[in-house]
């Protein structure tokens, strides 16, 4: 337990010292997994004397009062602006300002506040002052359309949105409603004309909070290790979105993680590019890292390759957090393009988001001089679960081995493919058996709620494992290899797709009675939503209304609408009345259909 005191009623942190690490990983993961334990791990947390803690003094304050205070934090790059850069000390005082002015706005303990922006100052600020006010972080991604945001507004009884003045108009505005949780608006862009109708602009509210803001008497939101902290929205393959609650002493695992998969460590230059919107953003783009005290490199300009690896080279990068269906884009613009620039830095390039295929591993040694190095974790999972490690020898095509902590299974399956519960119990399989990959609870990021949803998340559990829904295989060496879904959640570009949700906004078309929706492989981003739709009578399945649902599906839905659709009058159906989606994913692909009984023969 860290050193603490309490002054004036309020717990009061003295300054760090020095940033305590962890040994080093690399070589020695035999070791680390007999002796590791979370329990002991623990000793690294800022608990104060009355037991509280708060992710964002773990992931900031932690480090603004010792050697670390005039490090930057964070090195915002942009198309159109320059450089601007935070350090821990300014990022801590900042947050706190955002803070203050977040608690003027009545936001209370355990509400949430929700952020839809690109990559910029506002959101990273948004994210620690609402952890540091004692609220419940919720990140959007911003290329959402309209139904997915309103959704999960309306999901996660949000109190707070931080946005953009075009994503409110577009996006919020028309459906303010039909959202009565939602009683504050900030905008960071209000222009001339001022913030839009109903919201209040940013700099306004910071300004607010900036005059109450005191560095003497502010004190973090005293949160406890349970107590929510952070609500990410994950898609199923039907029914609503769920909410995966997870609480602030999940920063452990964020950083035991951060120091054991990605080889972090203070004076690293770490660049994560999944975007903030997504549990990747938030776990390894914007916590994880801070926890370790590196400078983070985030860039708000599209993909080009070029630029991409500009940024490697001149931002001298260490480490590299990406997702296959980016590194198959720098594949596709040809290894000549990496070997223009030099990156002396880098050591040490990782893969998340779906399974990184063999080439791309061997590709990383043409472009970079190393390995690319997979790693497997989930929304539910809150930070990565199982990692091919530095210095540990990579199999292509495998997941790499468990985080020392973190004990995984595979079980036996039923006939929907999900592990087989026989009077409570499951069976566990031997090496190289396929099954569902199972964990068994325990670690500090594992989501403790579906928001709202007790019944599915008891129904995510049997016989004291975590079910993950995904098959896979563990050879005898402890390797994971991915072999696929047992559900239809879609992964495309790194983003999680329910069919769901995309077959409903579809439905909404005045031509169309019925869909089915799955993933369809694509060499570029890893799978790509494909429409099977049925049309009510009177229409008639011609190109140009292909077209239309194309675009019509996209301003719904933004850019998780199909790609590609296709008519179909008869689709498969169970007796039940559900599309198969599996069975219109094998006719699709040239796969066995597998059994049938359960079709609806028509009559």
């Amino acid at each position: 337990m860290a050193d603490s005191a309490v002054q004036g009623g309020a717990v009061q942190r003295r300054p760090v010292e020095h940033v305590p690490a962890l040994p080093p990983l690399v070589g020695d993961y035999e070791t680390r997994r007999r002796t590791f334990t979370w329990a002991g791990a623990r000793a690294w947390l800022q608990v104060d004397v009355e037991g509280h803690l708060n992710m964002a003094h773990e992931a900031v304050d932690r480090h603004a009062t010792g050697p670390l205070a005039d490090t930057v934090a964070i090195r915002f790059l942009s198309r159109t602006a320059a450089p601007t850069e935070l350090t821990y000390a300014q990022l801590r005082e900042q947050s706190d300002v955002v803070a203050v002015a977040l608690r003027a706005l009545g936001v209370e303990a355990g509400e949430a506040v929700c952020t839809l922006l690109p990559r910029s100052p506002e959101l990273y600020l948004a994210v620690l002052g609402t952890l540091k006010a004692g609220g419940v972080y919720c990140p959007l991604f911003p290329a959402f359309g309209p139904e997915p945001v309103v959704e999960r507004l309306r999901l996660g009884h949000v109190r707070v949105l931080v946005t953009d003045s075009l994503s409110y108009v577009r996006k919020v505005a028309p459906h303010r409603g039909s959202l009565p949780d939602l009683e504050h608006v900030l905008v960071t862009d209000p222009g001339e004309a001022g913030a839009p109708e109903g919201t209040t602009a940013w700099a306004a509210a910071l300004a607010t909070g900036a005059a109450a803001y005191d560095p003497l008497t502010f004190t973090v939101a005293p949160t406890r290790p349970d107590d929510p902290a952070l609500l990410h929205f994950t898609s199923g393959t039907t029914g609503k979105p769920k909410g995966a609650v997870h609480v602030h002493e999940a920063i452990l695992a964020h950083h035991v993680t951060s120091e054991f998969a990605l080889d972090l460590r203070p004076g690293d230059v770490y660049w994560c590019t999944a975007d903030p919107g997504w549990v990747t953003g938030t776990s390894y783009g914007i916590l994880g890292p801070l926890s370790c005290g590196v400078t983070i490199v985030t860039d708000a300009a599209d993909f080009d390759a070029r630029r991409w690896y500009r940024i490697l080279q001149d931002e001298r990068v260490t480490v590299l957090y990406t997702a296959p269906t980016a590194l198959r884009m720098l594949m596709r613009a040809g290894v000549g393009l990496a070997r223009e620039h030099r990156f002396p830095a880098l050591r040490h390039v990782v893969s998340v988001g779906e399974p990184l295929n063999p080439e791309a591993v061997v590709w990383g040694i043409e472009a970079f001089g190393m390995p690319v190095h997979d790693t497997w974790w989930q929304t539910e999972t809150g930070a990565i679960m199982v990692s091919n490690y530095p210095g540990m020898p990579v199999r292509p095509g495998s997941m790499g081995r468990p985080v020392p902590g973190v004990v995984v299974a595979v079980l036996g399956q039923g006939p929907d493919g999900r592990a087989e519960v026989t009077d409570g119990r499951v069976r566990v399989l031997g090496p190289d058996e396929v099954g569902e990959l199972a964990l068994r609870p325990g670690w500090p990021s594992m989501f403790r709620a579906y928001l709202d949803d007790p019944d599915r998340y008891a129904a995510a559990f049997a016989d004291g494992w975590y079910l993950s829904g995904d098959l896979a295989r563990v050879d005898a060496d402890g390797y994971v290899w991915f072999i696929g879904r047992a559900d239809d959640v879609i992964k495309s570009a790194g983003h999680l797709i329910g069919p769901f949700e995309v077959e409903s906004a579809l439905m909404e078309h005045p031509a169309v009675a019925e869909v089915g929706v799955i993933g369809k492989p694509d060499p570029l981003a890893g799978q790509v939503v494909k429409a099977f739709v049925t049309l009510k009578v009177g229409h008639e399945p011609t190109p140009a209304l292909a077209r239309e649902l194309v675009a019509f599906g996209r301003h719904r839905l933004g850019s998780v609408a199909p790609r590609e659709i296709a008519f179909d009058q008869a689709l498969p159906h169970t007796r039940s009345g559900k599309v198969m989606r599996r069975l219109l994913r094998a006719r699709e692909l040239g796969l066995p259909e597998g059994d049938l009984s359960t079709v609806e023969t028509p009559s």
